[in-house]
């Protein structure tokens, strides 16, 4: 199953270094999920003056459970940062 995920930081004024000081440990785990074809694409969201304010990404799961587990094990879950996470199943076009 393919889903959208979009993740929402905390609204503090902590929450931008709580991003950074997680960052390493949460592009780290996003390589494993790249190199196990979990992750297939996404990036960071940004506010009006272009700082990060949140988390989009296109994921592939067995099921909503796995992707649930997935998201709990996040640096960014773990750490703080995620707030407001929206989850929708979608089918992602490829032109093969």
């Amino acid at each position: 199953m393919q889903f959208a995920v979009t993740a929402y930081d905390y609204t503090t004024t902590e929450t931008l270094a709580l991003r950074m000081q997680h960052r390493e440990a949460h592009l780290a785990g996003l390589v494993k999920s790249i190199d196990a074809g979990v992750f297939l694409s996404g990036g960071a969201l940004l506010n009006a003056e272009g700082k990060m304010m949140g988390s989009s990404m296109h994921v592939e799961f067995e099921n909503r459970a796995a992707l649930d587990a997935w998201i709990t094990e996040d640096a960014y879950t773990k750490g703080m940062v995620w707030d407001k996470i929206e989850v929708q199943q979608v089918r992602i076009f490829s032109p093969s």
